[in-house]
């Protein structure tokens, strides 16, 4: 059984890990749709630039988090100028981080459910009067439904398995940006916490698989709607 202390670093990993997924959400949607409906100049930059996270060093990106959310950071200190705010050393700033690393699995997924929305049932609605705002909302977004869920189910369980950009970016700090995979990493470097790495790491790989589960139901779950259409 967990102890208290155990149960607070479940809790805080579950919290940055839901904001991180919310507050990815919409941007990744937003992104997904762009890369998947419209055709613009410089479009596979913009495609090479989303899923840098995936390929570069998790150090790497949470050094740059660092110097654009620093106290110097152009982010950073107009958050702090302006409203006294400060992400460095919070579990705000493990939620940016979680949140970044997320952002490529969940655009990646989401540009796939809507890719595979047949275009002629938008253009049928379009030759019927309906403008591109409600073919987005009655039809597009709809279909495309399922996807972006399982998109938001993977983002989710990337976000609390993060490691690397998040003890760059805000450190390890107990009860504050320290999660799962901080707290086993900080538990092996303990003598005689076996035990405590053990149970963290059953808790860890168990949300883990409930997130991938939940996430492959949703996609097959999308697969099936878009084949009866």
């Amino acid at each position: 059984m967990l102890d208290a202390a155990e149960w607070g670093i479940v809790a805080l990993s579950l919290k940055v890990g839901g904001v991180a997924m919310l507050v990815t959400l919409p941007v990744a949607f937003a992104l997904a749709w762009l890369l998947a409906r419209v055709r613009f100049p410089g479009k596979v930059i913009v495609d090479a630039a989303i899923h840098l996270p995936l390929v570069v060093p998790p150090v790497v990106t949470g050094w740059l988090l660092l110097l654009a959310f620093g106290p110097n950071g152009p982010i950073g200190a107009w958050l702090q100028d302006w409203f006294g705010i400060t992400v460095l050393f919070r579990w705000t700033g493990a939620a940016i981080a979680a949140g970044v690393m997320a952002l490529p699995l969940m655009v990646r997924a989401m540009r796939i459910s809507i890719e595979a929305v047949d275009r002629r049932l938008e253009n049928a609605a379009r030759t019927l009067g309906a403008g591109p705002w409600r073919v987005f909302w009655t039809l597009t977004l709809p279909l495309s439904i399922p996807g972006v869920l399982a998109g938001a189910v993977l983002g989710f369980a990337r976000s609390i398995g993060e490691f690397g950009a998040t003890i760059t970016f805000v450190s390890n700090v107990p009860g504050e940006t320290q999660t799962l995979p901080l707290a086993i990493y900080s538990a092996l470097q303990q003598p005689g916490a076996n035990a405590m790495v053990w149970r963290l790491s059953c808790v860890s790989v168990g949300l883990s698989l409930v997130a991938l589960i939940a996430s492959e139901l949703l996609t097959r779950r999308a697969g099936r709607g878009l084949h009866v259409l």
